[in-house]
């Protein structure tokens, strides 16, 4: 899986500079070419037609992509410019078409494999939307094969007064049938679907069914919190009210894991970073590979159990169990440990339990899987007894099912 930082709100469309050195100077080696950025909707929308400003901007988003080439940043995807979720802001269909097949242009020539499209969204009527788009994107292929870019639709929000609604491809049967009928017309696998967590939120998308429903097509996602009422997009898990996320973060993980994604993950912290002084930025990005990096643990936590032929689990409490319930029969452990003695000798859901030092006798290659939420001390322990197998983690917060039974009385 790719992982890949959104510049927005890192960088501006007049000085983006310090915004590129700022992911640079992170774990972040891959970003987005965010065209939009360059040709910013309160601009947009007074300058569409100003050729001579059209002409200066396109000479920017060049140079943009040079920043991130110079720090060594490469770009595998692309945002073409778009007139954001109020359709009466969008030109006209031509106006539209000249700027995406720039983006096209401009993304074939940073690297860029995959470049979202924003569907045109004049039309009101779901069949003229639908059948005006197909037209835009299809015409598209020359440029599309020329340049060797893949194509992202994208789950749409739109604004009705500065109410936020669902718009094009919101609904799975929708999302699915367009990416589909455009596949088939193209003759391979030329459009693929990117799902936008900014959108999904003020819409109350039902994100699991949308994401198993798009499985391999699903080519990306942009990961950020939304305070479910607006064009927000925050650092994941910072959208919160009354002691939770605004975010479905339990199903997005899970549908992600179910279909072992392996697309771009991309974080987007927009306002987030916009609102932070520059000298914190440093740690805000810090912060930010370590949320990336937790959201890519739990989608990626069947893959790290299918990576290994024997395991075994050390913790004899609910997460234990949970893992049984999920995982017991496809990825059986040998056994399970625990640090109380009083335990020992003892069953858990068809597993004996051992004494830690019986995990000395392991084969070299048994990975041990920590089931406590007490990683770093028994992470710890296991290292300071000399056991040099791999230590994995295991964690039961977004698990398809849970234990539901009654905890025997077994001392713990």
């Amino acid at each position: 899986m790719d992982i890949l930082c959104a510049p927005d709100g890192l960088s501006n469309w007049e000085y983006p500079g310090q915004g590129v050195k700022d992911i640079a100077g992170s774990a972040f080696k891959q970003a987005v070419f965010d065209m939009a950025m360059m040709f910013p909707q309160h601009k947009l929308r007074k300058l569409t037609d100003d050729t001579v400003w059209r002409k200066e901007r396109w000479q920017v988003v060049k140079e943009f992509g040079r920043k991130f080439a110079g720090q060594g940043v490469r770009l595998p995807l692309g945002y073409a410019p778009h007139w954001g979720d109020a359709a009466a802001d969008w030109p006209s269909l031509a106006v539209y078409q000249e700027f995406v097949e720039e983006s096209i242009r401009q993304a074939g020539l940073q690297g860029c494999r995959q470049l979202v499209i924003r569907p045109w969204p004049e039309a009101e009527d779901k069949t003229e939307l639908w059948q005006v788009n197909k037209e835009l994107y299809l015409s598209l292929l020359p440029l599309v094969q020329k340049y060797k870019i893949m194509i992202l639709l994208e789950n749409q929000a739109k604004s009705i007064n500065g109410h936020f609604v669902r718009g094009a491809m919101s609904e799975a049967v929708e999302a699915v049938h367009w990416v589909d009928v455009l596949n088939e017309a193209a003759g391979g696998k030329v459009f693929g679907f990117c799902l936008n967590m900014g959108a999904a939120g003020p819409c109350g998308l039902n994100v699991y069914d949308l994401v198993l429903a798009l499985g391999s097509r699903l080519q990306a996602v942009i990961i950020c919190d939304s305070d479910a009422t607006g064009d927000r997009q925050l650092l994941p898990f910072t959208g919160a009210s009354h002691r939770a996320c605004e975010t479905d973060w339990l199903n997005v993980i899970r549908s992600l894991r179910e279909i072992a994604f392996d697309g771009n993950l991309v974080l987007s912290l927009r306002d987030t970073a916009a609102a932070f002084p520059p000298l914190l930025r440093p740690q805000l990005m810090r912060l930010a590979e370590d949320v990336v990096q937790y959201i890519l643990w739990q989608i990626d936590m069947e893959k790290t159990l299918e990576k290994y032929e024997q395991r075994v689990l050390f913790g004899a409490g609910n997460m234990c169990r949970n893992y049984m319930s999920c995982y017991g029969e496809k990825y059986p452990p040998l056994f399970t440990c625990d640090n109380n003695p009083q335990v020992w000798g003892q069953e858990v859901c068809g597993l004996t339990v051992h004494d830690p030092q019986d995990l000395r006798d392991l084969p070299a290659a048994c990975a041990i899987f920590i089931c406590n939420i007490y990683y770093r001390e028994i992470e710890a322990q296991l290292r300071e007894m000399g056991l040099q197998n791999p230590i994995e983690f295991f964690n039961d917060e977004c698990l398809s099912t849970m234990y539901a039974g009654n905890l025997p009385e077994e001392g713990f």
